[in-house]
């Protein structure tokens, strides 16, 4: 809840400093999940190609003020441009399979990696 109140206060914030009165965001399509981005956001997805700079292609939706363009299921040209910060790992994740009355478990250790990236700028398309 309180989580909550402060992206509020955050996003009117950034209305309120913005020239226009309005902000742009954008939901983009990568590994299979759909992430809503607003310029200079920092998120995690899953791992992708060492490089410096990536660009995501699968835009599903941006909205700018009250401009709200909507792909079928994409926009075509639009463009999220982002910097990759870094690789990291999750949280180690264990399962523990048991059965009973035949001695019989398994401990198995899983750590996800993931791609740290900042979003840069959002480009419309056609």
């Amino acid at each position: 809840m309180r989580n909550a109140f402060i992206v509020r206060i955050t996003r009117l914030a950034l209305l309120y400093s913005n020239p226009k009165g309005s902000f742009m965001y954008a939901i983009i399509q990568t590994g299979g999940k759909q992430q809503k981005v607003n310029q200079g956001d920092i998120l995690d997805v899953e791992l992708l190609d060492n490089q410096k700079s990536v660009t995501f292609n699968e835009v599903l939706l941006i909205a700018d003020g009250d401009n709200l363009t909507v792909g079928t299921p994409l926009i075509k040209g639009a463009k999220v441009a982002a910097k990759v910060i870094g690789q990291i790992q999750d949280d180690k994740v264990t399962t523990f399979k048991y059965r009973h009355k035949v001695n019989y478990h398994r401990t198995i250790g899983h750590r996800q990696r993931y791609t740290r990236v900042q979003i840069g700028e959002i480009t419309h398309g056609t």
